[in-house]
Order: C-alpha cells, then structure tokens, then sequence
C-alpha cells in the first residue's frame, strides 16, 4: 500500500476508535428519546459533572398533564433516597442535584406521573454521576491532542511495520514521545485537578486509565528500544499497536476514583 493510504487507513481507525471512547464508558451521558403510552420523553442526563455547579436534571416532555419527581442519594451508600418534585418550564421538567466534592457520585431516576400511569427513568438501574475539579482548557486541551495523536501514531507505526515500510523506526520514537507528552506528563496533572491525585493506577490504586496507561507506555518503549533489529523489531512495533489499540477500546475512567462519603477518603477500583 502507498504511504497516503496507509495514512488514510490509521485515521479511519483512529477517529472510529474515538468516537467509541466518547460514546461508551461511565461517563457517557444516558440518552432517553421514547414514547411511554402515548407520553413522549427526550433527555441526556449527564453522568459527569463540575463541582462548580449543581447538577442539572432536565426532560423535554411536552404533555403538560405530566409531572414527576427526581430521586437522588449520595453513591455508594445505603441511605435514604432524597425526593425533589420536578418543575415545568413549558415543555421541559427539571430539578436539580447539589455540587458534590471532587469524586463525589450520586446516584439518580426520575419517576413521571400521568394520570393513573408512572415510569421510572431510565429504568430499575439509576444513573451515576461522579463530580470533578475544573481543569484548565490550557492543560486539557493539549492532554487531549497529544493522546490522539498518539492513539493515530501507533496505528500507522502498526501498519508500516505489517506493511515491511522503512518509516517504523522513526514512527516508533513519535508514538513513544506523543504518549510521554499526553499520558505522562499531561494525565496526571488532568487527574490533579480533576480528583486531586497525580497517579491513582498500580502500585497506589486500580484506576484503569491509568494502568492502561502504563501498559501503552511500556508496550511503546519496548518497541523504540529494539526498533532496527530486524524481524523481531517489525514484530514487536505490531504487537505494540495492537496492545495500545485494545487499550483504547477499554472504556475511560473505568475504576476511576470514588470519594467514600463515610470517611471521607477517595478510593480507586
């Protein structure tokens, strides 16, 4: 295949595998668009939040005969349920939840009424929200160009290696650098002022995002430190791809920190 090709190829890949990151994992918001008896209900309610603000809970119902409730409690905890009616503004309903601390979770359903009828939304699971700290847009921002690039970098290093090209060894050191720069040096500072912790994965905690981390690095160091050597070298950049490809595919923030309302103490796992 020629080099544009090859090019093209990765960030196919690479946007696809984006988009899945965005719509799976804990913190994709849950989507609702349906008719319950005749009653039309449309949301997004949220599953990640600032700490700067309380949660917003809003439905677009426009039956005006409907009215409901919005029922929360702290996360992971067995306590009482706290119930706030729903006010309507014209065709929306809405209530909201009181900004929790960094890696604070809530858990939360919405029960409608319509005269004899109820549902409960989005079901028998309630939605959990986690709260975070606000992160600068001048270190989020790069965090998040350095990791897809990066994610873009392993991929072509993957296909040039399949494909026999003479770029690997160079692409190897890129991938290597962007995923330094983005998960190294970036990521932890993000999850600094998110969850007030630089580093929650092994040998401190179980946070995923951070052992998968870890993982891409050590698969890409592996392949930058025995690039040139044949066989063995084209081997290992496709073995590194393919691990930092199923890396990408494991949902983010899986395991992510949990503040434990009883002590007071964030936890991982």
């Amino acid at each position: 295949m020629s080099n544009r090709t090859l090019w093209i190829l990765a960030i196919v890949l690479t946007l696809l595998s984006a988009l899945y990151q965005r719509w799976t994992g804990p913190t994709y918001p849950v989507r609702l668009n349906e008719d319950l008896a005749g009653v039309h209900v449309k949301a997004k309610l949220l599953r990640s939040h600032s700490v700067s603000s309380d949660l917003d809970v809003g439905l677009e119902v426009p039956d005006a005969g409907v009215s409901g409730v919005l029922r929360w409690r702290h996360f992971p905890r067995d306590e009482p349920w706290i119930e706030v009616p729903l006010k309507r503004d014209g065709d929306r309903l809405t209530a909201t939840i009181p900004a929790q601390p960094s890696a604070g979770k809530v858990e939360y359903s919405v029960i409608l009424f319509a005269e004899s009828d109820s549902w409960v939304l989005p079901g028998t699971q309630a939605v959990v929200a986690r709260f975070k700290g606000d992160v600068p847009v001048y270190i989020l921002a790069p965090h998040i160009f350095f990791m897809f690039f990066a994610m873009l970098w392993s991929n072509r290093t993957g296909m040039e290696a399949l494909a026999g090209g003479p770029g690997r060894d160079r692409q190897a050191l890129m991938t290597l650098v962007l995923l330094v720069l983005g998960g190294l040096i970036l990521g932890p500072i993000v999850q600094k002022y998110a969850f007030g912790a630089y580093w929650t994965g092994w040998p401190f905690g179980e946070d995923l995002t951070d052992n998968k981390l870890a993982v891409a690095v050590l698969a890409w160091v592996w392949a930058a430190w025995r690039r040139g050597e044949g066989k063995g070298a084209r081997a290992i950049a496709i073995v590194a791809a393919l691990i930092v490809f199923a890396v990408y595919m494991i949902p983010h923030s899986m395991n992510g920190s949990t503040l434990d309302y009883a002590t007071g103490v964030t936890v991982t796992g």
